[in-house]
Order: C-alpha cells, then sequence, then structure tokens
C-alpha cells in the first residue's frame, strides 16, 4: 500500500509531537504557567482604562469673571483646542480666576496628552495680560485617582472629648504608613479638619478704626514666615547668617500683634477680632451637620461581627466625629494584595488607635470585589469544561471525552500566560472573553478527535498502525479547520477599534479570544493526538495499545 503523504501543517505537527517523550513536558509545563499566570497576574474589579485630560488654572487677582472669560478663557480655549485629540474643552470663570477643563479623545495616550497641553499653555504665555499669575497646570490622572480601599475613623463612644485636631494628627500618622506601602499611589483624607488659626474680624470695628482687611492680612502674612538675616562680615572675614524663628506660637502672639495706629494708640488685632486655634472652618458650614444614622448602624454591624456587642454603642454628634481615607493603587497592580496589605497595617494599628479614642470601619473594599468576581468566574470556567465533557461522553465516548476535557484547560492556561506577559490584567471582562471562547476553541479538539473515532472504524483501518491513523485523521481536516477557526477569529478582531469608552471597557475580548482560538489550533494539533494515541484504546491483530 502507497505510504500516505502529509499535506497540512496538521499532520506535521502531529507526527512531530505524536511519539516526542518532550510533549507530556510541554503539556505540564503549560498547564503550571498558567496556574501561575492566575495567580501572579493582578486582579481588578474593570480593565484598565486610558482617560486624558487636565485642568488649567490661570488666576489674575481683582478680575471679575467677565474679564477673565474675554481674556484668560476664550483665548487659551481657541489655542487647546489646536491640539491633536482633544475631545471637549469646558470654561469656566470666577471673581479672580478662571479655570478650563480638557477632556481628549479616549484611548489617547496619557503621558503624550500631558506634555501636549503643557507645551501649549507654556507656548503662549507671552498672551496672557499682565498681572496674570503663572497658570497651573493638573493633569487627570484616572489610575490613581480611583480609591481601591476606602476607611471611615471615627470618635469612640468614650472619647468624644476628644477634638477634631487630635483626630486628624492621629490619623495622619496611620496614613504616612499606609502611604508608605509597596504600589499604593497615593491616600487622602476626607472630611479632615486641619489645624490652623483663626482670625474671626469684626468688619464694624474695622470700619470705625478706618482699617482694611488688606492691612490685617498683611501685618499677619509678616510675622507667619520665618526671616533669614545675614549681618555684616566679621574681623575674621566670616559672614553671620541667623533667621528669625516664625512668630505665630499661640494665639498671644496674634493677639498682640499691632496692625495699625488710630488717634496715636496702637491697635492690636484683639481689638478688631476674635483669634482661636481651631480646625479650617472656611471649609465647612455648621448648618449642613447631620446625624449618620447609616454609618451608625454600619458600625455596629462591624462590631457585632468583629469584636462583640459590648463595643456596639456609639453614638455621633455631628459630621465632623467622621474623617474617610481613601488609598489608591498604582497603574496595572493587585488590587487585591494591596487592599489586603493596607487592612493588614489598619489591624496593626488598632490598639494604638483605641488608645487615642480612635476606631475604623472599612466601608469599602474594591480588592475583595475584585478577587471575588475573579475567583466566581474561573469557578464558572470549570464548571463549563466540566458539562463539555459529560455532553461530549454519550456522543464520543468517555476515552474520546477526556481528550478534549484535558485540551481545554491548556488552551486556557496559554491564552492566560500570553496576556500576563503582554501587561494585561486579570479582570471580569478578561475572563468574560474566556467564557466567550469556551465553546469556540473546544471545536478544533472535537474535530480532530472526532475524526480520528472514525477513522478507527473504517475498514481500512486493519492495515495501519496506530501512529498513522491519528496522523492521517489529523491531517485530513487541518485545511478546513484552519480556515474555520480563522474565519471566527476575523469576526472577532473589529472590535478592537471601537472607539470611547465602551471600546476601552471591552478591548480584553479582541484581546484574547482571538490568541484563543489560535492556541486551540496548536493544541488540537499537537496534543489531541498526543492524547488520543495515550488515552484512546486500539488493538488489531498483533497489536495493543
Amino acid at each position: 500500500m502507497e505510504k500516505y503523504k502529509i499535506k497540512n501543517i496538521a499532520g506535521h505537527l502531529a507526527k512531530a509531537f505524536l511519539s516526542n517523550p518532550l510533549t507530556m513536558i510541554l503539556a505540564v509545563a503549560i498547564l503550571g504557567l498558567g496556574y501561575i499566570s492566575l495567580e501572579v497576574m493582578p486582579r481588578e474589579e474593570d480593565p484598565q482604562i486610558q482617560v486624558s485630560g487636565g485642568s488649567v488654572i490661570v488666576a489674575i487677582p481683582g478680575a471679575t469673571p467677565q474679564e477673565i472669560t474675554n481674556v484668560i478663557i476664550k483665548p487659551l480655549e481657541r489655542r487647546i483646542r489646536e491640539i491633536k485629540g482633544v475631545e471637549h474643552v469646558y470654561g469656566t470663570a470666577m471673581n479672580n480666576v478662571g479655570m478650563i477643563n480638557v477632556q481628549y479623545l479616549i484611548g489617547q495616550n496619557r503621558e503624550e496628552s500631558n506634555l501636549k497641553l503643557y507645551d501649549k499653555v507654556m507656548q503662549n504665555m507671552d498672551q496672557l495680560p499682565t498681572g496674570t499669575m503663572p497658570p497651573l497646570i493638573k493633569p487627570f490622572d484616572i489610575d490613581i485617582d480611583i480609591p481601591i480601599l476606602t476607611v471611615a475613623f471615627y470618635k469612640l463612644e468614650d472619647h468624644h472629648d476628644m477634638d477634631t485636631i487630635s483626630l486628624y494628627k492621629t490619623i495622619r500618622e496611620i496614613q504616612q504608613n499606609i502611604n508608605a506601602l509597596e504600589n499604593v499611589s497615593k491616600t487622602t483624607l476626607k472630611g479632615v479638619k486641619r489645624p490652623q488659626f483663626n482670625v474671626l474680624v469684626d468688619l464694624d470695628k474695622l470700619s470705625a478704626f478706618h482699617i482694611s482687611l488688606g492691612q490685617v492680612a498683611q501685618a499677619i502674612k509678616s510675622i507667619s514666615g520665618n526671616a533669614p538675616m545675614i549681618d555684616t562680615p566679621t574681623p575674621e572675614g566670616k559672614l553671620v547668617v541667623f533667621g528669625m524663628r516664625n512668630a505665630i506660637d499661640d494665639i498671644d502672639d496674634l493677639k498682640d500683634l499691632i496692625i495699625a495706629q488710630y488717634m496715636d494708640s496702637p491697635i492690636y488685632l484683639k481689638s478688631i477680632a476674635s483669634i482661636e486655634y481651631s480646625y479650617d472652618i472656611q471649609k465647612y458650614d455648621s448648618s449642613q451637620i447631620v446625624y449618620q444614622k447609616g454609618f451608625e448602624d454600619k458600625v455596629h454591624k462591624y462590631h457585632e461581627h468583629h469584636e462583640g456587642a459590648e463595643h456596639n454603642k456609639i453614638e455621633f454628634r455631628d459630621a465632623g466625629d467622621q474623617i474617610t481615607m481613601t488609598v489608591s493603587k498604582l497603574k496595572g497592580t493587585n488590587a487585591v494584595i494591596i487592599a489586603q496589605k493596607a487592612i493588614e497595617e489598619l489591624n496593626r494599628s488598632k490598639e494604638e488607635l483605641r488608645k487615642h479614642g480612635v476606631g475604623f470601619i472599612v466601608t469599602r473594599n474594591y480588592g475583595i470585589r475584585a478577587n471575588e468576581a475573579v475567583n466566581e468566574l474561573v469557578h464558572h470556567l470549570v464548571l463549563t469544561i466540566a458539562i463539555i465533557a459529560l455532553i461530549l461522553v454519550p456522543f464520543l465516548g468517555w476515552r474520546e471525552s477526556l481528550v478534549v476535557t484535558i485540551a481545554v484547560p491548556m488552551i486556557l492556561a496559554t491564552t492566560l500566560f500570553l496576556a500576563m506577559i503582554t501587561d494585561q490584567t486579570i479582570n471580569r471582562i478578561t475572563l468574560f472573553a474566556f467564557l466567550l471562547s469556551l465553546g469556540l476553541i473546544v471545536d478544533d479538539a472535537i474535530i480532530v478527535i472526532e475524526n480520528i473515532h472514525r477513522r478507527l472504524h473504517m475498514p481500512d483501518a486493519k492495515d495501519k498502525t496506530f501512529n498513522e491513523i491519528i496522523i492521517e485523521a489529523t491531517d485530513e481536516i487541518g485545511p478546513s479547520t484552519n480556515i474555520a477557526t480563522i474565519a471566527i477569529m476575523l469576526t472577532m478582531i473589529p472590535m478592537a477599534f471601537v472607539g470611547g469608552m465602551m471600546g476601552q471597557f471591552m478591548k480584553p475580548i479582541p484581546l484574547n479570544v482571538p490568541v484563543a482560538l489560535g492556541v486551540s489550533l496548536f493544541v488540537a494539533y499537537v496534543f489531541a493526538p498526543y492524547l488520543a494515541r495515550k488515552l484512546i484504546k486500539y488493538e488489531k491483530a498483533g497489536e495493543h495499545h
């Protein structure tokens, strides 16, 4: 009988790996790399989205909103629109200051966009009117502006006498420790009341003494900084350099500050204003103080599960009793690990915080949500593979079904490893792409196994060895399987060119589904024949496998 001549790459791959001892080692390595990728890849709930933009803030002291609009907003808007990739420009004018918000098209490189915005503003500095303060350019950074963890700090029931300044200073130390953790990009404190001297000027007294607010501000400013001085050279030819320390150490320093003279008498600051050391009251409105019943209930539930009922009685006097700390991560890092480390740092400081009368509760943990989303989808992948195996048993037999069942994890493992080395993160859209491709990637292995099964029961099978049957069966379906798989891959690739937010959000699908389909061809031609030779029972006269 004439020897069969291999015509397709499918047959060549099957022949090369069918009896090769390295095939099993390669299979184990692929499964191992896939498992490592699943554990090592950064986990997020949602995929990374490239959003570029920024704000340009320009101040002109004494200018009206109309003047700001005409001399700042409109000229800068025209110049900024010259930048390629700008989608929207919004200008806002207020007394003394104007702000322009710039939004680039979704998908624009953030670093390049920030540089373009900075360059464009700097190029047009000469067109800004006299008296304009240097522009402040603040780019948006969505990668680090979205927190993965929020923690609410509050005063314990038996420490309601703690002032807001002490609360702030205690939490600030914890914030510093968490900000030093690896891959933590930044931490912020919301609702914090920072310490400062508050000078509450009596406008009637100010008017009576013919003093302006500008004089008061200038007098305070003159003693609020350190003033270095250089004396004349000494006989040895050396300069004596010394500094005057900050003159504001306590309230008395401000009270005894001379603002002006009136009828040959000095006017002290305490004569026209009341002075106190407190928090930055200009950022708060006493009419907005609320009783946070919802937050109190949440704290009670937290303590019921963690510390027992003896800590459940907590009273809140106002919104100032709560400070929220947010923790953000660097781009492309694992939200699960970072959130866990931050919580561990908080737990290490729990006793110290309690001594200072401060408790805390984690109000949002993005890491837990990301981990749960990934684990749930992995669980669904396993169930789907099991269902595929059960469906194939009555049609092909359990041995053939086992070959396909083993091939599917190998395809997913290879795809996951390729995703890791291309700096992708594992998120719900990535795993959705795997679920979407699962019904497609099994086709190639099923086609190969089904054709091997068919060839084994053909009349001419008795004249061939098992290896020859496997190679011929694989080579026979190669052309049609290649074309069918490539056609499906091409239907997914156009999704990569979808613009806007949706295109960025769904990008893991066109990145991973075509790759999974391509890998499925390789696995079907290399490992399906090898597994068929090992698992499928084949007997003929004088030969047993």
